[in-house]
């Protein structure tokens, strides 16, 4: 897996993006297996272990992306950024697809990408060389003091980065007041929501 030209996949699907700048858009989404972050609310945790999804050689990946009609492959997991994804990319480029990736940012980004959808967490900090290269900051709000915390990441970003606060699944109600307001009073920053969970698709 070092030369990235087998990955551990955890699943793939075709959906629609539920969250952030490209919301509503049909994609296709590859999981990647592995993850050291820790989120406690994380509702994937099946893929935190790498050893239990199969390594699955990137040519595979990329030929089953390009059975659906839409051209943007989201790279996610787990933590994506665990491996080198140079070679997954340039397929995925060759084939004509967008690449996003949503990664928490704790290692080196690797890759030729699209869109960057940056989600920091206090569980592990993320590197420094991830903040320039971001296109959406989105931070999960758990408890109202990750409001103050989010605005801290703002100035290490690029001026076009997109800002989004999205509530954690199982808080929404109680932090989407908070949320609302602090958005009346921090315009550049929006609301992100998880819209698939609303209409129950993956």
């Amino acid at each position: 897996m070092k030369e990235g030209q087998k990955l551990p996949l955890m699943e793939t699907f075709y959906t629609l993006q539920g969250e952030g700048f490209y919301q509503g858009s049909p994609a296709y989404f590859i999981r990647l297996g592995g993850c050291d972050v820790g989120c406690h609310w994380c509702d994937v945790k099946e893929s935190w272990n790498a050893a239990d999804h199969a390594e699955v050689d990137i040519s595979e990946i990329v030929k089953k992306a390009g059975e659906y009609p839409s051209r943007i492959a989201v790279i996610t997991g787990g933590e994506p950024t665990m491996y080198s994804l140079g070679p997954l990319t340039r397929e995925l480029h060759k084939k004509g697809f967008r690449t996003h990736i949503e990664t928490s940012g704790v290692y080196p980004l690797t890759g030729e990408w699209d869109w960057v959808c940056f989600s920091p967490k206090k569980f592990k900090a993320p590197v420094q060389e991830i903040f320039p290269v971001a296109d959406e900051l989105k931070i999960i709000i758990y408890h109202s003091s990750d409001l103050n915390w989010a605005v801290q990441h703002v100035n290490k970003l690029n001026s076009g980065c997109k800002l989004y606060l999205q509530p954690e699944w199982s808080r929404m109600n109680s932090m989407m007041p908070a949320i609302v307001d602090f958005v009346k009073q921090n315009p550049e920053w929006k609301v992100s929501l998880q819209v698939h969970k609303f209409m129950n698709i993956p």
